[in-house]
């Protein structure tokens, strides 16, 4: 499987990712709007304890191929979320909010290059366990921020 960013022709370039066992694919041709590590607890089930790194993409330029499973939830700053995850590998993909429709997170662990990505911010560290290294050069936030978009 190749992994790499992929340009084409004079138009944008395309960010790809997928699940591990590559069961599901997505590509966007937007630039991320943002990326941001959450340490709500949702988030530190998902990324084994520590924060998850996700990456804000406008909805309307994702494709996504492959079929995933839905774990619907309400997160702690009261928004009916939609956790999309790989029925075949389990690995966590895709938050989006009923709220925010025009927003896909990604998981930033599944993008084929994720050192194309810097956080922006940290969030809901007042849920951070005494142990967590928290980036004091981002901006930080007790829990939910404004929105991105």
């Amino acid at each position: 499987m190749t992994r790499r960013r992929l340009e084409f022709g004079d138009g944008p370039s395309m960010i790809t990712g997928g699940c591990l066992c590559g069961a599901v694919r997505y590509e966007s041709r937007a630039e991320p709007i943002t990326a941001r590590l959450c340490w709500c607890r949702f988030c530190q089930y998902i990324a084994a304890g520590n924060a998850a790194v996700s990456v804000c993409f406008p909805t309307a330029h994702m494709k996504i191929a492959g079929d995933t499973r839905d774990y619907e939830s309400v997160a702690d700053s009261g928004n009916r979320m939609h956790r999309r995850f790989c029925p075949a590998c389990g690995v966590h993909l895709f938050s989006e909010a009923e709220s925010r429709p025009h927003l896909i997170f990604v998981r930033a662990g599944t993008l084929d290059d994720p050192s194309m990505i810097r956080p922006a911010a940290t969030i809901w560290t007042i849920k951070a366990p005494p142990w967590a290294c928290i980036d004091t050069s981002l901006p930080t936030f007790e829990g939910q921020p404004p929105p991105v978009a």
